[in-house]
């Protein structure tokens, strides 16, 4: 959030870059025999199991026979097709394909020793690829498989062969499981049941098209939810063959709950910037200026000594900036003014000239101390994190959002937590990350699996989970923002609800982190979660009129006059809007207040 001018726009997404992987070879024995079941595909699906129901058979273009395998990719799914078979131990395999398109791999897992695959960049015609493996001394089944790549378009398969020694029969998959019901339905789980499937070792669940549970029984509680939500549910039954189609989708809407902390909030609240040690073309506002229709004001900025200190300061707008300004004690009078008739007064740390990198120890704990000592000389009701730029990157070697690994992202959430021991269940704490750090998580995060990413990419979700339980409200900045994709796999622009609807969705439904469906960032409660908007056309890029900010609300809350964009659920218990800024508003004559106002009364 600028002081002077809007954020320049974000960085758009760097190019995926892809790594070459060395294709084996050898020849195969005469003796050995061809292991995979329906290897051209003339079949149809038979012995094969698509993600996603990514996968069908087409006649044209075929390589030999009448049918090849046509996958399609999504941005979430990379449109994997296995087979699981029966091999010998210690013995040697030779894996061959043909395949059409970009970024088609073929490969091998489960192989006890080295698990192998092998790719084309792009192959406009037919191209063979080939990998060997050998399997381990206890290795009996291995799992064949052909993907492509998140979002590059479909690709083709066709006669595909294992050969080598035999290992026994492969069973069939077997069939979809029928007769599932939710029997039981809580604010935050629900409880699924169906009918046994003759030759299944075990049962997937599937939330929202997402694997999210396996078990041996024929029931399973889906838990974690958020209140008030309705979600889609599907089971698959599995044996050592493979994975049977889905069975037919139940809908279950969790019931309202009372969520978790929110100290103090009313159930719709509205959050804004108050210019307080500043002053830019939208002039100074007195806090005791400040309609009543303000429930959190988050006091801008708290900006560090220097980026790595972890010092932070806070310094009113001086009477040379901005003459109007209040003396210190007006200032703490008003504070308690507002608390008194039930509003939270926050202290934001960051934006966008305060970088802040905790790359030490000693930068937590002299963030912790000099935070601390702001929030106590005003008596403020706790911290909004709004780091941009540079403030938040991960190392390369940081790939997992659950258990982070960079010292900047480490040592913020000790020192959060720290903040929120310290003044207890009382204490306040928002975040006002941009969509940079948090929904382009979808599509990328930090420099990616083979490198070449931009490092920031997805670099608060870590924060945001770890601090999961203690967060009051998470407001993402859904301005300043280049094109993003939501979980339609569609990119969506600023300018409209649209926008604003994609990326709330997201955080209320969670999303499968750099396009791993086992890597799950969760949904965050509704009451969470209020949505970050320019208060003008001054304030920011992405501003949009009322009659969007109505369109917003009422396909989030209600699901009507959704547009295009297919929403998850519908959620009554979202909490609320976010501005940049309350002097921006106040300098369009409260628009965005008199919004909110006339929408939640």
């Amino acid at each position: 959030m600028d002081r002077s001018r809007p954020l320049l726009a974000l960085l758009t997404a760097t190019a995926l870059a892809v790594p070459a992987l060395t294709a084996l070879s050898s020849a195969a024995r005469a003796a050995d025999a061809d292991q995979l079941r329906n290897g051209g595909f003339e079949a149809g699906l038979d012995g094969w199991s698509c993600t996603a129901n990514s996968g069908a058979t087409v006649s044209s273009p075929v390589r030999s026979g009448s049918a090849a395998l046509r996958a399609t990719p999504a941005g979430s799914d990379n449109a994997q097709c296995a087979q699981t078979v029966t091999v010998q131990p210690n013995a040697q395999y030779t894996l061959t394909g043909h395949v059409r398109g970009s970024y088609v791999y073929l490969g091998a897992s489960g192989t006890g020793i080295t698990d192998v695959s092998t790719w084309t960049q792009s192959a406009p015609d037919w191209q063979q690829l080939t990998t060997t493996f050998r399997t381990g001394p206890a290795t009996t089944r291995v799992t064949v498989y052909t993907h492509g790549w998140y979002g590059t378009g479909a690709y083709y398969a066709d006669d595909l062969t294992l050969t080598g020694p035999g290992g026994g029969s492969t069973t069939q998959p077997p069939a979809a499981p029928t007769g599932l019901t939710a029997t039981s339905v809580t604010s935050t789980s629900v409880t699924l049941s169906w009918t046994p499937v003759a030759g299944a070792t075990s049962y997937a669940v599937h939330r929202d098209g997402t694997r999210v549970q396996t078990t041996s029984a024929t029931s399973a509680t889906v838990t974690g939810l958020t209140p008030s939500t309705a979600y889609a549910f599907q089971v698959s039954a599995l044996n050592d063959a493979g994975e049977s189609p889905r069975s037919a989708t139940v809908t279950a809407t969790t019931t309202a709950g009372t969520g978790g902390p929110t100290p103090g909030l009313p159930p719709h609240a509205l959050v804004g910037y108050l210019h307080a040690s500043f002053a830019n073309g939208a002039g100074y506002t007195r806090l005791a200026d400040v309609p009543d229709s303000w429930d959190v004001i988050d006091l801008a900025f708290g900006e560090p000594t220097s980026t790595t200190s972890g010092d932070i300061r806070f310094t009113r707008c001086p009477v040379t900036e901005c003459p109007n300004a209040e003396s210190d004690a007006d200032f703490k009078a008003a504070i308690k003014a507002k608390q008194a008739a039930g509003k939270k007064v926050l202290i934001s740390i960051g934006g966008q000239n305060g970088q802040v990198q905790l790359t030490t120890t000693a930068a937590r704990d002299a963030f912790v101390s000099s935070v601390s000592k702001i929030i106590d000389e005003y008596g403020l009701d706790g911290l909004d994190i709004d780091f941009e730029g540079h403030s938040l990157s991960l190392n390369a070697d940081d790939t997992d959002f659950r258990n982070p690994k960079t010292p900047v992202i480490v040592n913020l959430i000790s020192a959060v937590k720290t903040l929120k021991a310290k003044y207890g269940t009382k204490f306040v704490l928002t975040m006002a990350p941009e969509t940079f750090f948090v929904q382009m998580g979808y599509q990328y995060y930090g420099t990616g699996k083979w490198g070449g990413q931009d490092p920031r990419c997805g670099a608060y979700l870590p924060v945001i989970h770890a601090l999961r339980d203690d967060l009051t409200l998470l407001h993402v900045q859904d301005y300043n923002s280049g094109p993003i994709m939501g979980l339609d796999n569609q990119y969506h622009s600023m300018g409209g609800a649209d926008f604003h609807i994609a990326m709330t969705d997201m955080l209320l439904t969670g999303f499968p982190v750099a396009g791993d469906p086992s890597n799950v960032f969760p949904p965050l409660r509704p009451d969470q979660v209020a949505i970050g908007m320019p208060a003008s056309t001054n304030a920011g890029n992405g501003y949009v009129a009322p009659a969007e900010v109505t369109k917003t609300l009422d396909c989030l809350t209600k699901k009507t006059n959704c547009g295009s964009y297919p929403v998850h659920g519908t959620w009554p218990a979202l909490r609320g809007l976010m501005t940049w800024s309350i002097n921006w508003d106040r300098y369009g004559s409260w628009q965005f207040q008199r919004t909110f106002d006339g929408y939640f009364g």
